[in-house]
């Protein structure tokens, strides 16, 4: 049985998001990194009203999920797998070897960019839960939405346009479906972004990638990432499709995941998976005061799996 670790996409962050880092020297690079991509103190900006603007999200949302890999990394066995959740699987792979940090928050602030230059004015995200994917879907057509994110049978991420969000949001709701808007304004992983991740795709194909280290799943089709053609593909795919992330978590379960710590801000999938295979031991780096009792907990958790 085996560790898996997870890094979160937007919506998680918060004026503490990296409290548990700043006084930890392996996680200064990425740090640093952070700050002069976003020419201001993480710190400042985690705290910051815009800190859910996607030129600020993303690379934030890298540097906590980096930072808390670096700063764990010693005190933690080696681990199997390792996944990522929309901007989390740019993180996923710096974790796995494939970027260094540097590489990674540049990527991070290139995606953001991109993706806003692509986007159509109020647009955005929004969760739909209590319908199925064949329904829904109808809907979707009928109001020229698209799945973004697909987290579980009844549970699924949409993105569009504003108005066309607010139509299929009535009709979700009057099929007795619950909807909440997101705090993410561009249509990621739809065909709206199609531009987006052809651009994105030229940067990745000039960044210093290597192999990664550990297999990375993919978002798209939940399979391993063992080569650079792939990371590429992969991540720049992704802005554009619909991320599988059930099938995600189910693949990490059989390919012998019993333990997942969740890094970054945020406990969503932690709690997504804790929900989805109750019999597997899921916490979140947050749940934890300090990092000792985070490395402490994974390591008594291997040990009641085996």
């Amino acid at each position: 049985m085996s560790l898996a670790l997870l890094c979160p996409g937007q919506g998680a962050q918060h004026p503490a998001m990296f409290d548990r880092l700043r006084d930890v020297p392996a996680a200064r690079e990425v740090l640093d990194a952070c700050r002069r991509v976003l020419d201001r103190d993480p710190v400042d900006a985690a705290a910051a009203d815009d800190r859910f603007d996607n030129a600020q999200a993303q690379p934030l949302l890298c540097a906590a999920s980096v930072g808390h890999w670096l700063a764990l990394r010693e005190r933690l066995p080696v681990p199997t797998l390792v996944a990522g959740y929309s901007i989390g699987e740019v993180a996923a792979h710096c974790v796995a070897g494939s970027m260094g940090p540097a590489t990674c928050l540049d990527l991070a602030a290139q995606r953001a960019q991109r993706m806003d230059n692509a986007s159509p004015r109020d647009a955005g995200l929004q969760a739909v839960l209590g319908l199925q994917r064949a329904p829904l879907q109808a809907l979707c057509q009928a109001h020229g939405v698209y799945i973004a994110i697909a987290n579980g049978a009844d549970h699924f991420i949409v993105g569009g346009s504003g108005e066309r969000l607010q139509a299929l949001a009535g009709a979700a709701r009057a099929l007795r479906a619950e909807v909440r808007p997101l705090p993410v304004h561009v249509p990621a992983h739809t065909p709206l972004l199609a531009s987006a991740a052809e651009s994105f795709a030229r940067v990745l194909a000039q960044a210093p990638l290597q192999v990664p280290r550990l297999p990375v799943l993919a978002g798209i089709d939940a399979r391993p990432v063992r080569d650079r053609a792939a990371v590429v593909h992969t991540l720049s795919a992704q802005l554009a499709q619909t991320i599988e992330w059930a099938q995600v978590m189910r693949q990490l379960f059989e390919r012998g995941a019993r333990v997942f710590l969740q890094l970054g801000p945020g406990t969503a999938l932690a709690r997504m998976v804790a929900a989805d295979y109750p019999c597997c031991e899921v916490r979140a780096v947050e749940e934890f005061q300090h990092l000792d009792g985070a490395a402490d907990w994974v390591h008594g958790a291997l040990d009641r799996v085996r």
